[in-house]
C-alpha cells in the first residue's frame, strides 16, 4: 500500500445494533463533531495526522458503525457557496479513507505478526469492499443496465397479457395493464439513459486538477466526478440546478475547497457549468485536510497527483504533464 493513512473524522464502534446484512448507510451517519479514538493496544500504525484507533476486540463485532463528521466546526454558512456543499460527497470520501485505512492496517498487522488482528481486519475489509463495489455499480449505471433489461422483459410479458385481456373483452384489466406498461416504459428509459451516460461520460476536468468556481471565485481541487448529478432532489432544489444551462444532465464534480477561501465549505458538489480551468500554472499554497490522503503531491503544472486507489475508484487514467519543447532545450543546454 503506497499511501499510509488514518481517519480522525471516523469512529469505529461495535455496539452490536442492527442485523449483519443491514443497509450500508445505517452504518454511516454524518455527525456534527469529529471523533478521535485511541489505538490498537495503545499503538498507532499510521504516520499521518488522522487516526482510527481502538482495541482489537472492537473489530470482533460484525456490526461496525462509521460516523463521519466535518473536520471544522461550522459557523454561519455562506448562503450562496454553501448551497453546493455536499455531506454525501464528504461521506463518500471518508468511506474511501476507511477502506484504505483498513487495507493499511492489515499490512501493518502482518508486519507485526499479529495474525489474528490481521484476519479480523481482512474480513471487515472484504465486507466493506464488496458493499462499495455494489454501490459503485449502482451509481455508475451497471445495475441500471440490468434493471432496464429486466423491465423490457416485463413489458413484453405485460403486452402479451394485454392482448389476451383485449381478446377476452376484459377492458378493465386491459386498462390496468396499459397503465403498468406505460409506467415500466418510462422507468426503463430512465435506467437506460443513466447507464448510457456512465458508459459515454466525457469530462472537461480531471482528478487533481485545480479549478476556480465561476460564480463564487474560490479555488478548488477535483477529487471525484459523476456524469450526471447524483444528489437528492432537495439538494438540487437548494443548489438551483434546474436554472443551469445543462441542468442535472451534465458532469458534477466532488471538489475540495481551499480552507483559506471558505473554512466552512470543505467539500462541494459542483456542476461542470460552474467550474473554470486556470489558464496558467497555479503553484500557490492550497490547504485542505484531505489533500495528503488523496494525492501524492503537486506536479510541475501545479495540479495534484491522485493516488492510484483514487484513479481506480473513478476508472481514470494517470495524467502525464506535457514537457514544453523550449523548456526541454533550455534544460539540455544546462
Amino acid at each position: 500500500m503506497a499511501q499510509s493513512l488514518s481517519l480522525s473524522a471516523v469512529t469505529i464502534s461495535g455496539d452490536g445494533s442492527g442485523a449483519h446484512g443491514s443497509s450500508w448507510r445505517r452504518h454511516f451517519k454524518l455527525k456534527k463533531k469529529t471523533h478521535i479514538l485511541s489505538g490498537f493496544d495503545g499503538q498507532c500504525f499510521s504516520h499521518q495526522c488522522f487516526s482510527v484507533r481502538g482495541h482489537p476486540n472492537l473489530l470482533r463485532g460484525r456490526n461496525l458503525r462509521v460516523e463521519a463528521g466535518w473536520l471544522f466546526k461550522g459557523g454561519e454558512e455562506r448562503l450562496c457557496a454553501s448551497s453546493e456543499r455536499s455531506e454525501s460527497a464528504n461521506e463518500d470520501i471518508l468511506i474511501f479513507f476507511f477502506q484504505l485505512d483498513l487495507a493499511t492496517r492489515v499490512q501493518c498487522a502482518l508486519n507485526l505478526e499479529q495474525y489474528e488482528i490481521a484476519q479480523q481486519l481482512r474480513n471487515k475489509l472484504t465486507e466493506v469492499e464488496a458493499e462499495i463495489i455494489k454501490q459503485q455499480e449502482a451509481k455508475r449505471g451497471s445495475s441500471s443496465k440490468s434493471e432496464a433489461q429486466d423491465k423490457a422483459i416485463s413489458i413484453i410479458r405485460l403486452r402479451a397479457d394485454l392482448q389476451n385481456a383485449i381478446e377476452s373483452e376484459d377492458y378493465a384489466l386491459a386498462a390496468k395493464l396499459r397503465d403498468e406498461i406505460s409506467e415500466l416504459e418510462t422507468e426503463s428509459l430512465a435506467a437506460s439513459a443513466k447507464a448510457l451516460a456512465y458508459e459515454n461520460a466525457q469530462y472537461a476536468f480531471r482528478l487533481g486538477q485545480k479549478v476556480r468556481h465561476k460564480i463564487f471565485g474560490y479555488r478548488a481541487v477535483i477529487c471525484g466526478m459523476d456524469p450526471v448529478c447524483n444528489e437528492s432532489s432537495s439538494w438540487m432544489e437548494i443548489a438551483q440546478v434546474e436554472k443551469l444551462a445543462r441542468g442535472s444532465n451534465q458532469p458534477f464534480y466532488q471538489v475540495l475547497v481551499d480552507v483559506h477561501a471558505d473554512p466552512n465549505l470543505l467539500v462541494a458538489y459542483v456542476p461542470e457549468d460552474n467550474l473554470l480551468a486556470r489558464e496558467e500554472a497555479d503553484k500557490e499554497r492550497f490547504d485542505h485536510p484531505y489533500i495528503s490522503f488523496l494525492f501524492y503531491g503537486m506536479d510541475t503544472a501545479g495540479d495534484f497527483i491522485p493516488v492510484k486507489q483514487l484513479r481506480d475508484k473513478f476508472n481514470r487514467p494517470r495524467h502525464e504533464v506535457l514537457i514544453d519543447a523550449q523548456d526541454e532545450e533550455t534544460g539540455s543546454d544546462e
